[in-house]
Order: C-alpha cells, then sequence, then structure tokens
C-alpha cells in the first residue's frame, strides 16, 4: 500500500467525520414528504425501470 492510498483513505475517513454532523441535522429538520411529492418521485423512476425492462426483453 503506498502514500497515495493511505492518504486517500485518510481524507475519506476525515470527510466522513465532518460530513455526519451536518447530514444528521439536515435529515432531523427536513421537511416531510406528501403523498403527492411521493408520486412525483415514484412514477418516473416506474418509468425508467419500465424502460429498462422493455430495453432487456428487446435483445
Amino acid at each position: 500500500m503506498d502514500w497515495v492510498k493511505i492518504g486517500s483513505a485518510l481524507f475519506l475517513v476525515a470527510m466522513l467525520v465532518f460530513i455526519f454532523p451536518r447530514m444528521k441535522h439536515a435529515v432531523k429538520h427536513a421537511p416531510k414528504g406528501n403523498m403527492q411529492d411521493w408520486m412525483g418521485f415514484i412514477v418516473p423512476i416506474a418509468a425508467v425501470i419500465g424502460f429498462v425492462i422493455l430495453l432487456i426483453m428487446m435483445v
């Protein structure tokens, strides 16, 4: 293992240590989604999954 890999691993761990408290605060104070918000998320994801399945079936 060379110094670049060790430095990258240390940087990754440090980044996670600094990001975790901010992420915890953001999740705690985030607005809750209603059913319309979730449908706006689920419909495009279902369309993409359906398109991928269609492409797989065509091969």
